[in-house]
């Protein structure tokens, strides 16, 4: 799944700890943190802290795996 901004990488949470049928409460003991940050990062609120939803996301099972695009410089050299 490709996440582009906040909002999807939030529904990809939601979407996890769904399935895992864990409540965000639940989700937010297990990782120490509060229930309001839970909350705030499923919604895509984007200033969440890094750190913290990286907690999140591995407690959750899931990974980030950064790629790169191919993408042409101007005048169709490529990096």
């Amino acid at each position: 799944m490709s996440i582009k901004d906040p909002k999807q990488l939030g529904t990809a949470i939601r979407e996890r700890r769904r399935q895992l049928k864990v409540t965000q409460k639940e989700l937010a003991m297990t990782c120490g943190s509060g229930l309001r940050f839970i909350v705030d990062l499923e919604k895509g609120k984007p200033t969440c802290q890094i750190g913290k939803a990286l907690q999140i996301l591995q407690a959750l099972g899931l990974d980030i795996r950064i790629a790169a695009k191919d993408i042409e410089r101007h005048g169709g050299d490529k990096p």
